[in-house]
Parts: C-alpha cells; sequence; structure tokens
C-alpha cells in the first residue's frame, strides 16, 4: 500500500534494482536513465509519469498502477502488465522493448505503441480496441481471442493474426500485412 505522494520530481541516473524506491504514490515525475530491472515496484502508484530510457527488464509491478504514464526508449523485457492495477490504467510506449511482456486480459483501449519490440508478447483476451502498433515488430505476437476492432497495424510487421480468432472489425492493415492474417492457411502469397 502506497503511504506518501511524491510530487514533480525528476529522477536522474539512479538505480532502483533493489527495494529503494519508496512506496508511494509518484505523479508528475520524470525518470530518466533509471535502473529498476528485478525492481519490486508492487504497489506503487505511477500517475502522469515519464520514464525515459530506463532498463524496467523484469520488475515486479504486482498491484502497481500506470495511469497516464509514458515510456520513451525503455527496456522492459519479460514485464507482466497483467498482474498491474487494471484501475484507471493507461499507458504509452515509444521506442520500446517490450519483448516476452505479458498483457493477457489487459484492457488498454486506444494505447498507442510507436516503434517498439513487441516480440512473443501476449495479448490473449486483452482488450485493445483503437490501439495502434505504428512500426511495431509483432514477430511471435500472441493474439488469441483479443479485441483488435478498429486497431491500426497499417505499418507494423511478422504479426500473425487469426481473424476467426480476434475481434478486427474495422482495423486497419496494409496490404504488406495481408499476409499476418491468413498464415494458419499455409498458403504462398507474392
Amino acid at each position: 500500500m502506497s503511504h506518501s505522494l511524491i510530487e514533480d520530481q525528476v529522477f536522474n541516473n539512479k538505480d532502483f534494482s533493489g527495494d529503494s524506491l519508496s512506496k508511494a504514490g509518484y505523479e508528475y515525475c520524470t525518470f530518466t536513465n533509471c535502473k529498476f530491472s528485478v525492481a519490486n515496484l508492487t504497489e506503487i502508484r505511477f500517475i502522469e509519469c515519464r520514464f525515459e530510457h530506463c532498463d524496467l527488464s523484469m520488475a515486479k509491478i504486482g498491484n502497481t498502477a500506470f495511469r497516464d504514464v509514458i515510456f520513451v526508449g525503455c527496456n522492459m523485457i519479460g514485464l507482466r502488465f497483467d498482474h498491474c492495477n487494471d484501475f484507471m490504467l493507461k499507458m504509452k510506449f515509444e521506442q520500446c522493448q517490450l519483448n516476452v511482456s505479458s498483457f493477457f486480459q489487459v484492457s488498454l483501449q486506444g494505447v498507442s505503441f510507436l516503434k517498439c519490440d513487441l516480440k512473443e508478447a501476449d495479448f490473449t483476451e486483452a482488450d485493445l480496441f483503437e490501439a495502434d502498433f505504428d512500426q511495431c515488430d509483432l514477430s511471435g505476437a500472441i493474439f488469441e481471442h483479443t479485441n483488435l476492432e478498429k486497431a491500426d497495424f497499417r505499418t507494423a510487421s511478422n504479426f500473425s493474426i487469426d481473424p476467426g480468432m480476434n475481434k478486427i472489425a474495422e482495423a486497419k492493415f496494409s496490404t504488406q500485412g495481408l499476409p499476418g492474417l491468413l498464415n494458419k492457411y499455409n498458403i504462398i502469397i507474392e
């Protein structure tokens, strides 16, 4: 449980790998070049915060709140977003490494992924209504029973989405992305 509130602070080049980040609510804070890999961030609230070039790989984010949080150039490999506090969950990702992260059953309507690596990410049963996957690599990403209605995949690459297993009404795809919708049929498109 968060005990205090920390507002408008800037954290540069800090190592929070252990349990050195205070269990608190962080509002309007900026974290730049900070290390959170394998850190225990459970029960912490981040509200309208910005993370730039931070390493959050394998951090524990059980019941962690991310409300209007922006991640830019961050390593976020193996994060379990399905363990986050889902109340008002809202994030934006730019040029982040999110490989093997789990978004299982997470509701991220309107989420924006810009130039992110999402290799082998799990989006099973997630709600990604109006999500934008601008210039993202989705090699091996899992989409099963996922709401992708109105999602934008026009510049995404290496995805494989079964239209019969996912909601894709009004989703946007480029002609080059059509093979990613037809993989299960094992046909050759030239």
